[in-house]
């Protein structure tokens, strides 16, 4: 029967392969990919995904000043006493 120590270390050899199996299907889809994608294409894609970054940031940035204006602006409630 295994030891606890025989099994803590047969769970870091595991972990430590999966790691290295992992980072080798990313190089390889990488490499794929710079085969298939031009590096000029890249160059655009990146910059369309920051630009499309950009925009998401403006939308959010309208919306917590939007926000932060209805905080400084609100009006106090009033209480109306009816008869």
């Amino acid at each position: 029967m295994a030891t606890t120590t025989d099994l803590e270390t047969r769970v870091r050899e595991l972990e430590e392969k999966l790691r290295a199996m992992e980072s080798e299907s990313d190089r390889s889809m990488r490499n794929v990919l710079n085969e298939i994608i031009p590096p000029d294409t890249r160059k655009h894609m990146r910059a369309a995904w920051r630009e499309e970054l950009l925009a998401v940031r403006s939308v959010l940035d309208h919306w917590i000043e939007r926000q932060d204006e209805n905080v400084s602006g609100a009006k106090r409630r009033e209480s109306i006493r009816v008869d």
